[in-house]
């Protein structure tokens, strides 16, 4: 189930976002670039750097400390899409940012990733991911997005007819591999649970405030701040739970990316209500 299964479910989940893309996704970026290259520095410099710290401060075990660094090198996953039309952000500058990080994480993913094993050596028997294994990630991440943008460019129709079937079958599919995961390796994860719920719920939290309060900082507009905060705020869990289980075989490298997929939930949704209970305030300042 989860060597077969979960790269299916987030093959599927790629597919699927790659059906709502075009060529054009990528051309906006350059008509917004400030947002776009602030939400990208916040994401691939600020954040594992951050991370880095806390795996630091909290004095993690090697493995763990790995894969927290793999989840801060995740991109944003596509619920912060969802979470951006909740709280009025920009959508279209979301799906930008979607594009443009799926492509950037094939790079940036194995890099970190490889930092982080050369630092903290948490297998004594094998070197990681290796650069070989890269292709794996470019093959898990990429290949399902290219595919999904060939059938809309092609057969659009077919495209807009097949959004919400694989949506659906990408959840559905998803719950129960994860539901199969987590049934399999319980022990292991009610283990290892408390101990990582503190700094998932923190790490989730500064990723979510740095993606709103540094575009604000550099004037950026207030909708494309929400956008930001969203897509740098939640990371693709999923992408690391797999990188970890099926590319680098070690279910407890998975464990911080599976504690913060169930508790970034909650925390996004908590922050989406903090900042748009800010709107309010600034509208009368702004009148002031």
């Amino acid at each position: 189930m989860t060597t077969i299964g979960l790269p299916v479910a987030l093959g599927i989940i790629m597919l699927g976002l790659g059906l709502s893309l075009t060529i054009g996704d990528f051309a906006r970026v350059l008509k917004q670039p400030k947002a776009v290259i602030t939400a990208l520095a916040c994401q691939l410099v600020l954040l594992p750097a951050i991370c880095f710290g806390l795996v630091l401060l909290f004095q993690l075990p090697p493995v763990l400390a790995v894969g927290m660094m793999m989840l801060a090198a995740s991109p944003g996953g596509t619920t912060a899409n969802l979470y951006s039309h909740l709280f009025r952000g920009d959508i279209a500058l979301n799906i930008s940012l979607t594009a443009v990080n799926s492509v950037i994480a094939v790079i940036t993913l194995p890099l970190i990733t490889n930092f982080a094993i050369m630092y903290f050596q948490p297998f004594d028997d094998q070197l990681g991911l290796q650069w070989a294994k890269a292709l794996e990630v470019f093959a898990i991440v990429l290949l399902p997005v290219a595919l999904g943008m060939l059938i809309r460019r092609f057969w659009p129709r077919f495209a807009d007819g097949m959004d919400r079937p694989v949506r659906i079958a990408s959840v559905v599919i998803l719950v129960v591999v994860i539901a199969g995961a987590v049934a399999s390796n319980w022990t292991l994860l009610v283990d290892n649970f408390a101990g990582l719920a503190l700094i998932t719920i923190l790490f989730c939290l500064l990723s979510l405030a740095i993606g709103y309060v540094v575009p604000r900082l550099l004037k950026v507009g207030r909708r494309q701040a929400i956008a930001a905060s969203f897509e740098i705020g939640i990371h693709n869990a999923t992408l690391a739970i797999v990188i970890a289980q099926t590319v680098l075989g070690s279910v407890e490298l998975s464990l911080p990316a599976a504690v913060y997929g169930v508790l970034m939930f909650f925390v996004a949704f908590g922050f989406g209500f903090l900042i748009r209970g800010r709107e309010p305030q600034a509208a009368m300042a702004s009148e002031r």
